[in-house]
């Protein structure tokens, strides 16, 4: 049988507690999903409104990309 892509990475995971710990959150939640929720604290949630930068666009790279339309051979 061969194994499923997982449904949420390592880099996932860092990424999110990289973000939590700047908006010094809560905490992190991956459920059996692949979901990951990051809960705030009032405090954080104020504060992290302000450091919104809206000019920056996050863009996936191209693997990710690849993955996500499906076209990744492998």
């Amino acid at each position: 049988m061969p194994r499923r892509p997982a449904r949420v990475t390592q880099a996932d995971i860092s990424r999110a507690i990289r973000a939590a710990k700047e908006t010094d959150a809560a905490e992190v939640i991956v459920d059996t999903d692949g979901v990951i929720r990051i809960a705030l604290t009032s405090s954080a949630r104020s504060r992290s409104r302000s450091k919104i930068d809206l000019g920056e666009i996050w863009t996936p790279s191209e693997a990710l990309a690849r993955r996500l339309n499906g076209t990744e051979s492998g």
